[in-house]
């Protein structure tokens, strides 16, 4: 069930309206019930996966209070068993594959078709935070399971995240509260800005990208702009959901991480990594890089192995490795550079193009094809096609950086402090748009593929 659909817009108001008429205390349990509804929308198959692995995280997590002594082993169970799981789905088929290549053989087919269950990648690194939480008896035990089930399943953040921890999002499912006027002033700003990002900017700019990715022979003038515009669709497309999720959560009294703090705006790769996907760069730092040996020793190493290793987190592919070494090399080679001595801006352009020329690695299908793509920037080629698709982009991510630029210096809520006619005028022109310009592709979110 996408969110760019109507029937997650009838879904919700379903789901809000009872959740509004019944007690707190038996609304925690429709949620859960929406929650395992919404998932099961996708593949009802998967929904058993989901239920399994996380009854055995809770069941785990419940042994470690228990039995103390055998904690250590209790822990690495959920860690194995989680990704364990996550490996048969998302990189049987490609080691499979290379293995066989290497040996001149063939792969068997049912491990090359394994399909990947939506959100996978989300809920298991979710779920393992809790485990080790726990180990680290930093967290205490969930005793109730369909609380916890709740927990792994909230539907909001289920799919795509952000990754939340037990400490900040459990109490708040425990505790459930019905929002105040404020938190729905907030949830309908989210919401908003949100659909924009998604279905005006993301989606109109998907056939520019497809264009330099998917098409042979693109023109170099194509490729630059399909890079460019890759940046904005993953950012726009990745931090809509995240703000939709974040406003459909509001609307139960439930607040959800900042996953997306204007990364373009950052001045250098350490702070973009403090603003993009915050929750994995979170969970990256604190569950590998620190265990790891953080900045005790090898920072440059460890650094470059948390990226790399956090590439591979988005699936089994040679371009998402070099992506994260990418990443690693500029953040290994950032804590040994002086900071120079330029305008902030400046570091903000550099910083931004970087990031450009990460996302050209991500996005393409092979090396092979990067190299091709490389290539093409010799015979620039900038014709009628390309001109269209230069001012495409410039009509969706010009007034998206001003509006952030707002943003920044005011704050994320900056609107809801403006006087009602400016709130009014706001509104009804992202509305409009979304409803003029809003793509009627129906473009799932990128992030689902992860």
């Amino acid at each position: 069930m996408l969110f760019n659909s109507l029937a997650f817009v009838v879904f919700l108001g379903v789901v809000y309206g009872a959740w509004r008429l019944l007690p707190l205390w038996l609304g925690r349990y429709w949620l859960l019930l929406a929650s395992l509804v919404f998932y099961g929308w996708w593949d009802w198959r998967f929904l058993g996966l989901l239920l399994a692995t996380a009854t055995l995280d809770w069941a785990l997590a419940l042994g470690m209070e228990r039995w103390v002594e055998r904690r250590k082993m209790l822990v690495t169970i959920s860690v194995v068993s989680n990704l364990g799981t996550l490996a048969l789905f998302k990189y049987a088929g490609f080691f499979s594959r290379e293995l066989a290549d290497a040996l001149g053989m063939t792969a068997p087919s049912r491990l090359l078709d394994i399909v990947l269950p939506v959100g996978i990648s989300f809920y298991t690194f979710q779920a393992m935070a809790y485990t080790i939480d726990v180990y680290r008896a930093q967290v205490t035990a969930c005793r109730s399971l369909p609380d916890f089930l709740l927990f792994i399943t909230f539907f909001p953040q289920l799919v795509a995240g952000p990754i939340e921890r037990s400490a900040h999002l459990m109490p708040q499912l425990l505790q459930m509260r019905r929002p105040a006027a404020r938190e729905h002033s907030e949830a309908l700003w989210f919401i908003t800005w949100g659909y924009v990002k998604k279905v005006v900017v993301a989606d109109n700019l998907a056939p520019i990208v497809a264009a330099g990715f998917d098409k042979n022979s693109p023109s170099g003038a194509v490729v630059v702009l399909a890079a460019y515009a890759f940046t904005w669709q993953i950012y726009c497309d990745f931090s809509g959901y995240s703000d939709i999720a974040r406003g459909v959560a509001r609307l139960f009294g439930v607040e959800l991480m900042e996953n997306f703090a204007r990364p373009f705006f950052a001045a250098s790769p350490r702070e973009i990594w403090h603003r993009w996907h915050v929750s994995l760069s979170q969970w990256l730092r604190d569950y590998l890089y620190v265990p790891l040996g953080g900045n005790r020793s090898r920072p440059g190493a460890n650094l470059m192995a948390t990226m790399v290793l956090g590439g591979l987190w988005h699936g089994a592919n040679y371009t998402y490795l070099a992506w994260g070494a990418w990443h690693g090399a500029a953040l290994a080679l950032g804590r040994k550079l002086p900071q120079p001595r330029v305008p902030r801006w400046l570091l903000v352009v550099a910083t931004f193009h970087i990031t450009c020329l990460g996302f050209v690695v991500f996005r393409t299908h092979s090396l092979a094809q990067l190299g091709q793509m490389m290539s093409s920037l010799s015979s620039p080629d900038i014709n009628s096609t390309a001109t269209a698709y230069l001012r495409t982009f410039l009509w969706l991510a010009v007034p998206v950086a001003l509006f952030e630029w707002v943003q920044e210096r005011q704050g994320t809520l900056a609107v809801l402090g403006w006087p009602r006619w400016a709130q009014a005028l706001v509104y009804a022109l992202l509305w409009a748009s979304i409803l003029v310009l809003g793509s009627s592709y129906g473009y799932e979110f990128i992030y689902f593929q992860f």
